[in-house]
């Protein structure tokens, strides 16, 4: 007896977005990167398709980041003081498909560089590699609506992703992004109505739509990642269901939050049956990360180069035809 599975079949998709610039499109790139496109569910290849396989990017800060743990200082052990030289480790030894520089230093408490500082460092690191760069400010509103443009300024052309932009301080950087040929990062408090009203004001400034990609805010395993995934899923549906203003990529800053739970910075004398801590972070940080690309997540931003390792294994294996 023949047995005929019902198939899902959506009437849209999601809007493919390009990071970086070469030369020939007025940037300095060696090569850029596309994300998005897809239309289906994640990895339900046999209903759709995924032209453009998620990437996996790593963290440089232009300070020495405090509060880090030693397992994850001791893999940049000789390059945290200079982010050009780290940029290069995690391109060339660490295999990152993108590098998110982070000018955290510019934050007043934090070093409080000047946007012409934050300048200097941001073409140390265009210079350093030839990958597509993110670059991601210090979250203080007024010090990021001074940097944020002025290195849009500056690297004119390159096709930066910059953020962040959120719903009460968004137009600064949007402008900047529209006057300079980049692409702007759209955050959201884990609201699906607000991340859609962003993107529409956005959008509404003269943004267009393929410029655009969308943070909804995420949580690390066992802090609400549930929640996040929920808010993930449901922009994944509006997007294949025909709501251009969901139609984005996503991204997930999934270092920063896996890092900071406690289950990857106690001691294993605190927790005994939680086990090693070296072993038990980096793998929070790499369940963390492929829990979330089962949500829909483009594009990840990670720490560790053993859980980057793990992941792009997972994305690989993830990424293989099951269509029939």
């Amino acid at each position: 007896m023949s047995f005929s599975l019902e198939k899902e079949r959506y009437r849209s998709k999601v809007r493919e977005v390009v990071l970086g610039a070469t030369k020939e499109d007025g940037g300095t790139r060696g090569h850029t990167i596309t994300v998005g496109g897809e239309s289906t569910l994640p990895y339900q290849h046999y209903e759709g398709d995924m032209p453009n396989t998620p990437v996996v990017g790593m963290e440089v800060w232009d300070i020495v980041p405090e509060g880090w743990e030693d397992e994850l200082k001791e893999q940049f052990s000789d390059v945290l003081d200079n982010p050009a030289e780290w940029a290069k480790k995690n391109v060339n030894e660490y295999n990152a498909e993108f590098i998110c520089l982070r000018l955290q230093g510019a934050h007043p408490d934090e070093g409080d560089k000047s946007p012409e500082e934050c300048v200097k460092v941001v073409k140390e690191v265009l210079e350093a590699v030839d990958v597509p760069i993110m670059v991601y400010g210090c979250r203080k509103e007024e010090k990021d609506n001074e940097v944020i443009p002025k290195v849009a300024e500056e690297a004119s052309g390159e096709n930066l992703l910059l953020g962040v932009t959120e719903e009460e301080n968004y137009k600064s950087i949007t402008a900047a992004c529209m006057v300079h040929g980049h692409t702007v990062i759209a955050k959201s408090p884990i609201d699906i109505n607000i991340c859609k009203q962003l993107n529409i004001l956005i959008n509404e400034m003269g943004l267009d739509t393929g410029k655009i990609i969308i943070d909804p805010t995420i949580a690390a395993l066992g802090y609400g990642i549930e929640y996040g995934y929920s808010i993930m899923e449901r922009a994944r549906m509006g997007a294949l269901q025909g709501d251009n203003m969901l139609a984005m990529p996503m991204i997930g800053m999934i270092g920063e939050e896996a890092w900071r739970a406690k289950e990857t910075k106690a001691p294993e004398s605190d927790f005994p049956g939680w086990g090693e801590q070296k072993t038990r972070s980096i793998l929070w940080e790499a369940v963390t990360a492929s829990s979330l690309l089962q949500g829909g997540l483009d594009i990840l931003v990670m720490r560790h180069p053993k859980a980057v390792e793990m992941v792009k294994e997972n994305i690989e294996e993830l990424m293989q035809d099951n269509s029939y």
